[in-house]
């Protein structure tokens, strides 16, 4: 009973009721989570997209606790599923289709879809979300050391348009408390990148990002260099073109620094959608020449497309995600790689919430994807649902294997009048 009663520390005021919709949520999420593992076994596992088994637990989760959920303040909300998810003692994942298979910045991925950093904060949760489906977690943000972030609220939902805009502004229980997680499991497996950035406050930002790749290397599987939150001020500066070079030169330096004890990792830039593609032209020059493994395409953004429904909430200021994210993301992708030229993969983020537009990201030069907005308006279902699109449009494009297909669409939408 200990799980139910930490629940109600989440409420962030001691408000009459407000235990009583927590808990139960956290019963329903449980029983949800419950009913997938009675439901079958690890053959209905609910990552398989060829078992209707597996499909159909999934869709029964997510009728039970999905309202619940959505009824919560969305922090709450977030919290709640993270601790069902703690608890919850999942059967490993079905296989995938072989198909799905990916080889990319030097390692193997079973399929291609990842869970983005900012769900798992902590790294509380990346070996349950593996046994949910996904190809690989990002952990984080990480900052060497612990930060509150904002204060509260500081998530948004925005229904009518299935977006959600956050200014968390990396809060972060620091390096000491998640280097400990990941070592603890770091036998099982599994592919799980870690997504890292600087203390708020911090006098030298390039010498936090150095002391996390020389203490996390040893438990990544590759490293994501978050210089494009909007969330924490200053940050973004860091994308430009000289500071950028700099920033990634230590960066790499540290990298081989460390690589004689705890191999070689993949180092990953993620950028903003937000730039201008002046600067995405001296950015990509930079990442090219300081020879990173790949770029995550895109983070959050700070503006407001003008066909936004929800313009009240559409004001709090933090990125947007979801849907409303999807055109500029996919369009700062495809920019993104035209300027490459294949010199590394891209992994693409930013409003997937259907097969059809993970298909879309792939085509516009994705060899990977992120989700996570999409999963808060559609549920864990959404995993399935984007494998099984993806090998239908590989058989539909006479593809043997996904990269085959990224890219193909990109320079037609380059073409396209700019997304608003």
């Amino acid at each position: 009973m200990a799980p139910y009663r930490r629940a109600f520390r989440i409420c962030p005021e001691r408000r009459r009721g407000c235990g009583k919709p927590i808990r139960t949520g956290l019963i329903a999420a449980r029983i949800g989570l419950r009913n997938l593992l009675t439901g079958g076994g690890a053959e209905s596992a609910p990552a398989g997209v060829h078992t209707s088994g597996g499909r159909n637990l999934i869709g029964l989760f997510d009728r039970l606790a999905g309202p619940l959920l959505r009824a919560l303040d969305p922090e709450d909300a977030h919290m709640l599923t993270l601790r069902a998810l703690k608890f919850a003692p999942l059967p490993k994942a079905a296989a995938d289709d072989p198909r799905l298979a990916v080889r990319a910045f030097g390692l193997s991925f079973g399929n291609p879809v990842g869970m983005a950093a900012g769900f798992d904060k902590h790294a509380d949760v990346p070996d349950a979300l593996l046994r949910l489906g996904f190809g690989f977690v990002e952990i984080g943000t990480v900052t060497p050391k612990p930060q509150p972030g904002n204060p509260r609220p500081r998530l948004f939902r925005l229904k009518a348009d299935e977006g959600v805009i956050n200014r968390y502004g990396f809060n972060s229980e620091g390096e000491a408390a998640v280097l400990a997680r990941l070592a603890a499991r770091a036998e099982r497996g599994g592919i799980i990148g870690v997504n890292i950035g600087a203390n708020k406050h911090s006098d030298d930002r390039g010498a936090d990002y150095v002391h996390l790749i020389e203490a996390f290397a040893p438990v990544a599987s590759y490293f994501a260099v978050n210089v494009s939150s909007p969330n924490t001020p200053g940050l973004r500066d860091l994308q430009q073109a000289a500071a950028l070079d700099d920033l990634l030169a230590r960066v790499v330096a540290a990298r081989e620094r460390v690589a004689l004890r705890a191999g070689t990792t993949p180092v990953l830039l993620k950028i903003s959608p937000d730039l201008s593609l002046s600067d995405l032209d001296d950015l990509v020059a930079v990442a090219r020449r300081r020879r990173v493994d790949g770029m995550i395409v895109a983070n959050t953004t700070i503006a407001r497309p003008v066909l936004l429904r929800d313009r009240t909430t559409a004001r709090e200021p933090g990125g947007l995600s979801g849907r409303p994210l999807f055109a500029l993301s996919t369009r700062m992708l495809a920019e993104t790689f035209v300027r490459a030229e294949g010199q590394f993969p891209l992994i693409g983020a930013g409003g997937i919430d259907s097969g059809a537009t993970a298909v879309a990201k792939v085509r516009a030069g994705a060899s990977l994807l992120q989700l996570y907005s999409g999963l808060v308006f559609k549920g864990l279902g959404l995993v399935g649902d984007i494998k099984a699109a993806l090998l239908d449009a590989m058989e539909a494009g006479h593809a043997s294997e996904l990269p085959e297909l990224a890219g193909v669409d990109a320079a037609e939408i380059t073409a396209q009048d700019w997304p608003t």
